[in-house]
């Protein structure tokens, strides 16, 4: 049976190897409770590799909604997760919860393209743009997509540090991201938002916003809609205990 004290934002992470020590999460980031006010819950989903869950192996289905029902069960108000390409089990987990699910904050995009005038883009920035395939868009009508412009920091310092199987830095992603963007905008001056799928991201999100001045919406601004839409009388950090 779910807890009735709906106290956690749930996240749904990759499956670690044995020994492997979380860091502790960086304000601003995706998983640190600083971000949203709020605590939160790590559950790591068996079998999810970053290659199995970046190429949607559909055979990961029945991992992640055990996952989300363990998080729920813990008290989790709203679930999210840690890869935005994760977007393809969004139906499966949402369907087997109740309680509202973010996978991806490509969830929002449908929404955030109404959002604007019919003229505008929306430019999608990915950590790897060569992996993006079309599914992940959930966008079919060709006037829509043409108004959707996908870019990726592939290349960069984080892909360099990855293959070194060494950290990256928040400037060094930000080095990345800046450059992409820059190169986005100059090319597609239509640009009106930004989303960014990749969870490393909203650590440098405010500095991004700033620089371009251009609403972003990343993973922690769906996951803190989901908890605003479950648990908040207002504001995130105002909920009642």
């Amino acid at each position: 049976m779910a807890s009735k004290n709906k106290s956690y934002l749930g996240i749904l992470d990759f499956d670690r190897e044995p020994g492997w020590v979380r860091p502790t999460p960086r304000p601003g980031s995706l998983m640190s409770p600083d971000t949203y006010g709020f605590p939160v819950l790590i559950e790591s989903v068996k079998g999810s590799t970053v290659d199995r869950t970046m190429s949607g192996d559909l055979t990961l289905v029945p991992a992640y909604i055990a996952a989300a029902r363990k998080l729920v069960e813990q008290g989790a108000a709203a679930i999210g997760s840690n890869c935005g390409f994760a977007i393809r089990y969004q139906a499966a987990v949402a369907a087997a919860v109740d309680v509202p699910v973010m996978m991806s904050t490509l969830v929002l995009l449908p929404s955030l393209l109404r959002q604007l005038a019919p003229s505008a883009q929306v430019g999608v920035v990915t950590s790897d743009s060569t992996l993006f395939a079309e599914d992940l868009l959930g966008v079919t009508d060709p006037t829509e997509r043409a108004r959707v412009v996908v870019v990726g920091i592939e290349g960069g310092n984080m892909a360099r540090n990855s293959a070194m199987n060494r950290p990256t830095e928040p400037a060094e992603i930000e080095e990345d991201v800046v450059a992409c963007v820059t190169r986005l905008v100059d090319a597609n001056p239509k640009v009106a938002a930004l989303l960014f799928t990749c969870t490393l991201f909203p650590a440098i999100t405010p500095s991004i916003r700033r620089k371009f001045g251009r609403p972003i919406y990343d993973i922690s601004t769906a996951c803190r809609l989901a908890l605003e839409s479950a648990v908040s009388p207002g504001l995130v950090h105002a909920r009642k205990e």
